[in-house]
């Protein structure tokens, strides 16, 4: 399978600059809220997954816009698309692919499977069994399939967008600890306001937005975006403080499984895109307090006892964001790439109620 943009060689003169992803972003989002009214955060966490090179996976009820959000962003960029409609009977070939014996030529020959594409949608990923789901595992770690003793390059960019109802609903299997681990974050839609609801009926009432909806941006525009994203600045204070996060997961007596060393990278990660998506070419605190529950609480595996008391996952991490300490203005001065202070000083627009600063 060949790679999007084949010989193409990313030089640091073409590297996007910070004002070219913003602009280019803003188009995309635009795009994506042409279809999706009402849901701005979820578009902008999206993005954010996107540019950090990541996966996103979309969870709620039936009927809220968890398939059309992935749809409406594949679509929002110029680059190729697959759909995957995960079924019990779905197999891991169909998802990889399969090895063919050509009578004419006898030999065999590799027929590339749905996961062979740059956007890859997952329709209700937990309907199809464990063994199907783990057909995944390699592709969205590594960015590569093996297949008989042989390993296929995906194409740059590549991201995949899975929606699952929740484990309570009829025919869903739980995804499994390895496959959760591998979503940089996790999304609920959520019903849309009276508002939003009222200027659905009139967008979809009488054809569907994603008819007219036209690419915002080209798959090379993304990948030159993703190497912006890689430049951002994060300043040890920052690093620290998100260890600190991740490394609460996993002694908090309400949790057996905590966050993965995998999720320190992706919180990093995540960190950046939202700084460059701010305009921004260092990366804040706040950049990673406003991420960690989307990116930690899918990991994470409350005890028994803590599920009869009916504590979640999300209440797990809001505790921790709570009482980790946060590095003060004062005690870092070089939030920016080399060792500029950021204009006016860092400034601590997310911070929530009775966070502890030090």
């Amino acid at each position: 399978m060949e790679r999007a943009e084949e010989g193409r060689v990313t030089t640091y003169d073409d590297r996007a600059s910070l004002t070219d992803l913003t602009t280019t972003a803003e188009r995309v989002r635009r795009s994506v809220e042409g279809v999706i009214e009402g849901k701005p955060e979820v578009v902008r966490l999206s993005l954010t997954v996107l540019l950090a090179e990541g996966h996103l996976l979309i969870e709620d009820v039936p009927g809220v816009g968890k398939t059309m959000l992935a749809k409406a962003l594949a679509r929002s960029i110029d680059c190729s698309v697959r759909r995957i409609q995960f079924t019990p009977d779905l197999l891991p070939s169909d998802i990889t692919g399969v090895s063919i014996y050509d009578q004419q030529r006898h030999d065999f020959e590799f027929k590339p499977g749905a996961i062979f594409a740059q956007i890859v949608i997952g329709d209700e990923i937990n309907r199809a069994s464990p063994k199907t789901q783990s057909a995944l595992l390699e592709s969205m770690e590594e960015r590569q399939v093996t297949i008989d003793g042989r390993t296929y390059e995906l194409p740059t960019p590549f991201m995949v967008v899975a929606t699952q109802n929740p484990v309570e609903m009829e025919g869903t299997y739980p995804l499994p600890e390895a496959q959760r681990d591998r979503f940089m974050a996790r999304v609920s839609m959520g019903y849309p306001t009276p508002e939003a609801e009222l200027q659905m009926l009139d967008v979809h009432g009488a054809v569907s937005p994603l008819d007219d909806l036209k690419p915002a941006a080209h798959a090379h525009d993304v990948v030159k975006l993703i190497d912006a994203v890689r430049t951002v600045h994060v300043a040890d204070s920052v690093r620290r403080y998100a260890v600190d996060l991740v490394s609460a997961t996993r002694d908090h007596p309400d949790v057996r499984l905590g966050a993965s060393p995998r999720a320190t990278l992706h919180i990093l990660r995540a960190a950046k895109a939202s700084a460059a998506l701010s305009g921004r070419d260092y990366a804040l605190p706040d950049d990673v307090q406003s991420l960690a529950l989307p990116v930690l609480a899918h990991r994470l595996l409350p005890t028994a006892q803590a599920q009869l008391n009916r504590r979640t996952a999300e209440q797990v991490v809001q505790e921790i964001l709570q009482r980790t300490p946060v590095p003060a203005s004062g005690s870092d001065r070089a939030y920016g790439a080399g060792g500029r202070q950021a204009p006016g000083g860092p400034v601590f627009g997310g911070q929530r109620p009775g966070v502890r600063r030090i």
